[in-house]
């Protein structure tokens, strides 16, 4: 088993703690968090170990998981690199681009591996249909949150959009070619609701609304594409697929059929799969682990992180 820590003990701090802890795949060493108050909590509560610096902490251990305040992932990660360890890092990935591309180059430079935290890759919902995403030409995402004081010193893009960003850039094999977006801060000093649209080479284009005010929760993603419609709801983890075929020359009672101008006939019908239900922070840890034991690519690289860390920054630059 790898030996792991981690570094910050606030809310999602403490959900990984929980979930290293009772995975088959690492020996949980302790954790480091610069608040002792907080750290005395948690050693309280649950009994993990407590050290008393971060070096102390990244001395002992294989891999270091990142969950501090994104202004201090850069350097928490140099740290842990600098001693020879995997980094598993939040989203998102840094504070800065500079900063993402340097964490890549010493990754590279010391032969270690590093995976970046964008849970949503792992939702069971999306699992179950991302094998059925091809080339995609219209993409619409809608991801509202009811405000929660946690998350707003930074905008709505890097808190909330940057997961169907991510999303985005895993199904739509292109290049990104134009950035138009536009946000309103409502009671944070940075923009609380955001929209934003991605024009792709391939001539995809997507259109993503985030909002931490909401009255109401919802994380819905649609892929418009020349076979099907693809539905994924992130929050209730569902999914639906919509496809066309030939019309039968004899429609069934119930069957769905649309007929155009010239006379075309198509069925309409339903290729649902089926969604397999799991801990998505726990696989995408578990995953990682693998990923260093077998000595390969993670499923979310740190160069997936830079890229939606990039398209999350052009998107800020238009407010």
């Amino acid at each position: 088993m790898l030996k792991a820590g981690v570094l910050g003990a606030g809310h999602l701090g403490k959900i990984h703690l929980r979930l290293l802890n009772q995975s088959d795949k690492y020996e949980l060493i302790g954790f480091y968090d610069p608040d002792a108050n907080q750290a005395k909590k948690v050693v309280e509560e649950f009994g993990y170990v407590y050290f008393p610096s971060m070096d102390d902490l990244i001395d002992a251990v294989d891999m270091v998981d990142i969950v501090t305040p994104t202004l201090s992932h850069y350097d928490c990660a140099k740290n842990a690199i600098a001693k020879g360890k995997h980094i598993f890092i939040e989203k998102p990935i840094t504070n800065t681009v500079d900063e993402a591309e340097h964490i890549r180059e010493l990754l590279a430079d010391h032969g270690l591996r590093g995976q970046v935290g964008h849970v949503e890759r792992f939702n069971p919902a999306f699992k179950a249909v991302k094998d059925k995403i091809d080339s995609p030409m219209f993409i619409e995402t809608h991801r509202l949150a009811e405000f929660n004081p946690r998350g707003t010193d930074v905008p709505v893009v890097l808190d909330l959009m940057i997961h169907d960003i991510d999303i985005i850039l895993s199904v739509v094999q292109s290049e990104v070619m134009s950035v138009s977006a536009s946000g309103v801060s409502v009671i944070s000093e940075t923009p609380d609701i955001a929209n934003a649209r991605l024009e792709f080479e391939n001539g995809c284009v997507a259109n993503l609304t985030a909002s931490r005010i909401s009255l109401k929760n919802m994380r819905k993603t649609r892929f418009f594409q020349k076979d099907a419609y693809i539905s994924v709801d992130f929050l209730e983890k569902k999914c639906e697929v919509v496809k066309m075929k030939d019309a039968p020359k004899e429609p069934g009672d119930f069957d769905m059929i649309l007929r155009n101008a010239e006379g075309l006939s198509k069925q309409i019908y339903f290729d649902n799969p089926e969604i397999l239900p799991n801990n998505a922070i726990l696989e995408e840890l578990e995953s990682f682990a693998e990923a260093i034991r077998m000595d390969r690519s993670p499923v979310v690289t740190l160069e997936d992180g830079t890229k939606a860390l990039k398209i999350a920054n052009l998107i800020i630059s238009q407010f």
